[in-house]
């Protein structure tokens, strides 16, 4: 991860100039002053990482103390910050460890690393750190430790980058090019390589305090700041059917999901998690609905918020029509539409007498009726469903059944333009349309309804120029071969008759149309 560099802080300034002021004294002559000069920097580190301990132990408690007040919002942060204490204390513990181990190389079992007797002991340090190969293990854990620490924050990637560095100087400073460890353990004295694992500690410590800090301040950071409150109710309807629930939820416009008010409906708090309220309307009329809400503003203070909402419970009513027809028609598909105010379509159900009708969804929010006696009275019953998912009757509508009228028959044929056009008689018809047209088609066609019948035969009348009549009979809705060549040879002016059509509906009822088709030759 490429950090760009910023300035050192002064802290950390003075804690390097110091250590390197130290060591350009070690490498003129390890004298008595320079050893004591690195006891006096390691006792005011271990001072200065004592009072930083301290202020992230505070942390830890801020930390606890918010997250019992609410634990939704501040559990992943505080979780984030043990995870950071964890790896924060393994390194600590492990370069306190390697101070031990610097400290009884030197002086014994016994030893004492706050206290060391053999100061200026050269071998305690390389033998630790090089031979036994630690200085490279905390050369690793260092480096890991930073990568953590920056993946918890990215306000102060430079600060951890600088404090937490395990780059080693330029070719100038250092000719014999030397790792991390080489240059810093190789040939020091103990008393300067436990110091500089004291610096080490009390990095660990400030760069802990840092990050700490950064997650604390991001508790609140998802918090919408606001310049006025208000409570306010929101009802699922306005408009109540009578046996119905009136329900709504009440809250804050600036409400904080995880820390719910106290609320208050004629001064008996109401006992709810998320602010719903219901109540049974048995009677029609105008209602309000008038309470208080309790809000702890933070400091321990409540505060109070008024509401008011009003509604209205209305008696139950649907609105059923039939689509297309005043009426039903036995044995056909009726269209029928049914609604019911301030109910979805997907909340309502309709039925009828068993035996009578079928009724079924037609997938579009309708419905689709068939009724399967003629001259009964058919009732449909209308049921919506509440939002509790109880169902509740809006009432039986009557209609009365018929049978399909009878269609009327009459001759297809295409115009010029190419548009279906229909021949009902008493006007003139081209020759030529009539030569196009297979034979013809029965259906109720008023304008409301259109309703195709299959054609079972039909009868064609000539006269010829005596004056008798000559019939011709055709089997289905096609013009026979004979009325074919009967009408070319029919001249302009001359006519003839189309009788006894037979007919069958969407009912199943076979008929005999009543209605004689007169064509005229154009």
């Amino acid at each position: 991860m490429k950090i760009k560099k910023q300035k050192v802080s002064p802290r950390q300034k003075m804690i390097n100039l110091m250590y390197v002021l130290l060591m350009a004294m070690l490498a003129m002559n390890v004298s008595s002053d320079v050893l004591n000069g690195f006891t006096l920097v390691d006792e005011s580190l271990t001072r200065s990482t004592d009072n930083i301990s301290e202020q992230n132990k505070m942390l830890y408690e801020s930390f606890e103390a918010k997250h019992k007040e609410n634990q939704d919002k501040v559990k992943e942060w505080r979780d984030r910050a043990l995870l950071v204490q964890t790896e924060s204390n393994d390194l600590y513990e492990f370069a306190n460890t390697l101070k031990t181990l610097i400290a009884q190389a030197a002086d014994g079992k016994d030893a004492d690393c706050t206290n060391l007797v053999n100061r200026e002991d050269l071998e305690a340090s390389s033998y630790v750190m090089l031979t036994e190969r630690n200085g490279e293990k905390l050369c690793v854990a260092i480096n890991k430790y930073r990568e953590f620490m920056l993946r918890q924050t990215n306000d102060n990637d430079s600060l951890i980058e600088n404090s937490l560095s395990t780059e080693i100087p330029n070719e100038n400073n250092n000719p014999l090019r030397k790792n991390w460890t080489e240059y810093h353990f190789e040939s020091m004295p103990a008393i300067a390589a436990i110091t500089f694992l004291t610096k080490i500690q009390n990095d660990v410590r400030y760069v802990e305090g840092e990050v700490l800090h950064e997650l604390y301040k991001k508790i609140d950071l998802g918090d919408v700041r606001v310049n006025e409150i208000k409570a306010l109710v929101i009802p699922t309807s306005k408009n109540i059917v009578r046996g119905s629930d009136f329900t709504a939820q009440i809250i804050l416009a600036a409400v904080d999901s995880t820390q719910r008010p106290k609320i208050f409906i004629n001064d008996e708090m109401l006992d709810t998690n998320n602010g719903t309220y219901a109540v049974r309307c048995d009677r029609t009329g105008e209602y309000t609905l008038d309470g208080y809400m309790l809000v702890n503003d933070g400091s321990g203070t409540e505060t109070r918020y008024d509401f008011t909402q009003g509604y209205t419970v209305v008696d139950p009513t649907a609105t059923v029509s039939a689509s297309l027809m005043n009426v039903l028609y036995a044995g056909f598909d009726n269209p029928v539409s049914i609604s019911v105010p301030g109910v979805p379509a997907n909340k309502i159900s309709a039925t009828v007498a068993k035996g009578n009708a079928r009724i079924n969804s037609d997938g579009k929010g309708g419905y689709i009726v068939v009724p399967t006696k003629v001259g009964e009275e058919l009732k449909i019953g209308v049921a919506a469903r509440n939002e509790d998912g109880r169902s509740q009757s809006m009432g039986e509508y009557t209609f009365r059944v018929r049978q399909l009228p009878n269609p009327t028959p009459f001759i297809e044929y295409k115009d010029k333009d190419g548009h279906t056009q229909r021949y009902r008689g008493g006007t003139k018809l081209s020759k030529q349309a009539l030569m196009s047209t297979n034979g013809i088609v029965a259906a109720i066609d008023d304008g409301l309804l259109n309703i195709g019948f299959k054609v079972l035969s039909f009868e064609t009348v000539f006269y010829d120029n005596m004056g008798n009549a000559i019939p011709l009979t055709s089997q289905g809705a096609s013009f026979s071969q004979q009325q074919k060549d009967m009408f070319r040879n029919l001249g302009r002016g001359k006519r003839f008759y189309i009788s006894h059509v037979k007919a069958i509906g969407p009912d199943k009822v076979e008929r005999l149309l009543p209605t004689t088709l007169e064509v005229i030759i154009d």
